[in-house]
């Protein structure tokens, strides 16, 4: 019995971390609530719907599983052919037996080589189709997504779907998947070869493979939690740049950067303790898979050497040079797929926790969504109509309470009213970028959610205050992607609103490249372009929120000449609180806390000397003074 003491001593040694391990697992299983443990998705879930992104190229993987097969022969193969050239040098010696074995072995190598770099040229490009459509999933179902569930989502956050998560998915598919495949078809070639050779001694291995199970299932747990808090910190350190970035500008006006910078070492200190937090769980988790295969080995090793000493045999099996020499390099291809499954479990769980956060994403509901039966009418001819519209951004809030007019074909009217009045609200849902409550919004005497989104948006011009444009031209950002239009057409657009004046002291022209959010232009000159935009794209109903808001005189004088022409076109709404850009609109209705206080022509409500009078009165007085 003194003779397998060491081995003893040893797996008494396994044992004790195995219970200092489970004892950890114990408690911060019964502790996870506490420490924010807010799994909401399985990994079972999570493998199934990212299986169906590769579902379409199970061709492509099946080539990789062909290639996959020869690679792993070399694998199999040359821990006995050099345990045959142990035998062979160590009995009878045959130099062309030698050079035949050495051969072979060179043969087998050569083509594993070849076979691993085929099968990751393959996965590499499979892995980027993936990736591609998983991307453009995310991003149109972002774009189908109302403005309301927009505004709740800060846009660092999704740029972090779309960029880091899916990266770390594409990972997966090209790296960890792989790997997972081919380390269980080596481990299940390795442990029938080691059988065939000593059965014993392939026991004596299979002895400590339960306690690397048990260490991957108990560190699988403080993986997950570390990998949540790495991509939660990342995401947020994204979000903050985002906005801080974008406002850089009032960051340094009021002269807050070294406030911003304290915020930024916080969120980036974050960050990194969240990544020593999972350096240090995968630091215990690897050399313990590592300490695993080493005890193998001792034991391997101990009981070749006693058998070299004297007579030793395992179970009836006899152990002799070329057998210790062969279950050594079995042992640690055995175990190194083992060991390279957990450096692969940091990318896997990395994955699993991005692909929770993507289809967090995904499983968001559109709130404004077609009806099963929604049309998709060809031409509108801008009738509309509020039939006692209630709304409410939040449930009780109410920004329209009973609101009802009419709008023929064709006709401007203008919308005035104190801040918080509903004056935008209503544009907002007569793009159907919101839902109403109560009552009905009718488009041409049909119920505007009877009518397909994309088609009812298509006969809407927007023009709002904060014109956004796109990096690029001055023509893409009229055009939008739209095709069909010569140069031609988009500069009679731009004469058609007095955008020309300037486009054309640009030395591009049209071509006249626009940075981000188009900072290169004066808030008028960013106004015109959009006013081009609006009109080549031919509406039949155009919205105005605010268009001439902080522009200079000479840039107003050109809008409201622009505003006189675009009459014409179809029926206007305008938001406006200078009246005086408003008096020649056929009906201006005054809102007031949602409700509709006053409405008529311009004339008509100075003549009632209500509302709209006080407040016309009061904004020429201050003209008069200025």
């Amino acid at each position: 019995m003194t003779e397998f003491l060491p081995v003893l001593i040893l797996g008494a040694i396994i044992g004790t971390f195995t219970l200092v391990f489970l004892i950890a697992f114990l408690t911060m299983k019964n502790k996870k609530a506490a420490i924010g443990f807010d799994r909401t998705m399985s990994d079972k879930k999570i493998v199934g719907r990212l299986f169906k992104y590769a579902t379409p190229f199970w061709k492509d993987f099946a080539v990789v599983f062909v290639i996959m097969l020869l690679s792993i022969g070399h694998n199999i193969l040359s821990p006995l052919l050099v345990g045959r050239i142990e035998e062979l040098v160590k009995a009878d010696f045959d130099l062309t037996y030698l050079f035949t074995l050495v051969g072979f072995y060179a043969v087998i190598l050569l083509i594993s080589l070849v076979c691993t770099y085929l099968q990751a040229i393959l996965l590499q490009k499979i892995g980027q189709k993936i990736l591609s459509k998983l991307r453009m999933d995310i991003f149109t179902h972002i774009e189908s997504l109302s403005h309301e569930q927009l505004n709740n989502i800060p846009v660092g956050k999704l740029v972090t779907r779309v960029t880091n998560d899916t990266n770390a998915i594409s990972m997966m598919f090209t790296n960890v998947l792989v790997t997972m495949v081919k380390n269980s078809m080596v481990l299940c070639g390795v442990l029938i070869s080691m059988l065939a050779i000593n059965y014993a001694m392939t026991l004596m291995i299979l002895c400590f493979v339960p306690f690397v199970v048990i260490f991957t299932v108990i560190f699988r747990k403080f993986s997950r939690k570390a990998h949540r808090a790495v991509t939660d910190s990342r995401t947020d350190l994204n979000t903050y740049l985002s906005e801080n970035l974008s406002g850089m500008k009032i960051i340094q006006i009021f002269n807050r950067e070294e406030e911003k910078v304290e915020d930024f070492l916080k969120k980036s200190k974050k960050l990194s303790s969240a990544k020593k937090q999972r350096m240090f769980v995968f630091g215990i988790f690897r050399p313990m898979v590592y300490m695993i295969y080493i005890s193998s080995v001792l034991c391997l090793l101990y009981l070749g050497g006693r058998s070299y000493i004297r007579d030793f045999q395992l179970l009836g099996q006899v152990i002799t040079s070329g057998t210790v020499v062969t279950f050594y390099m079995y042992a640690t291809r055995f175990f190194d797929p083992i060991q390279a499954l957990a450096e692969q479990f940091d990318t896997l769980q990395s994955a699993f926790a991005s692909a929770e956060k993507i289809f967090t994403i995904l499983d968001m509901v559109p709130e404004v969504v077609d009806a099963p039966d929604a049309i998709e009418p060809e031409e509108i001819k801008g009738e509309i109509e509020f039939k006692d519209v209630w709304f409410a951004y939040k449930p009780g809030e109410w920004v329209l309470q009973g609101v009802s007019f009419h709008i023929s074909p064709k006709q401007t009217v203008a919308f005035v009213g104190s801040t918080g009045s509903g004056k935008t609200t209503i544009l907002s849902l007569i793009c159907r970028n919101y839902d109403i409550q109560k009552g009905q919004i009718l488009i041409d005497g049909i119920d505007i959610k009877k009518i397909k989104i994309s088609a009812l948006r298509r006969h809407f011009g927007q023009m709002l205050q904060d014109v956004f444009l796109f990096s690029g031209t001055i023509r893409s950002n009229i055009l939008l992607r739209k095709e069909g239009v010569s140069d031609e057409e988009v500069m009679a657009a731009c004469q058609y609103v007095n955008a020309d004046t300037f486009i054309s002291k640009l030395e591009a022209g049209l071509d006249e490249p626009v940075r981000e959010r188009g900072n290169n232009f004066s808030a008028g000159q960013r106004q015109l372009l959009s006013f081009a935009r609006t009109i080549i794209h031919k509406p039949s109903v155009m919205i105005l929120d605010e268009a001439t808001a902080n522009i200079d005189t000479e840039t107003e004088l050109l809008i409201q000449d622009s505003l006189e022409k675009m009459k014409n076109i179809g029926t206007m709404l305008i938001v406006a609180h200078r009246l005086s850009t408003i008096q020649h609109a056929d009906n201006i209705i005054l809102l007031s806390h949602g409700k509709i206080l006053e409405q008529g022509t311009h004339q008509a409500l100075l003549a009632q000397k209500g509302k709209y009078y006080h407040l016309y009165t009061l904004q020429y007085q201050k003209q008069q003074l200025s």
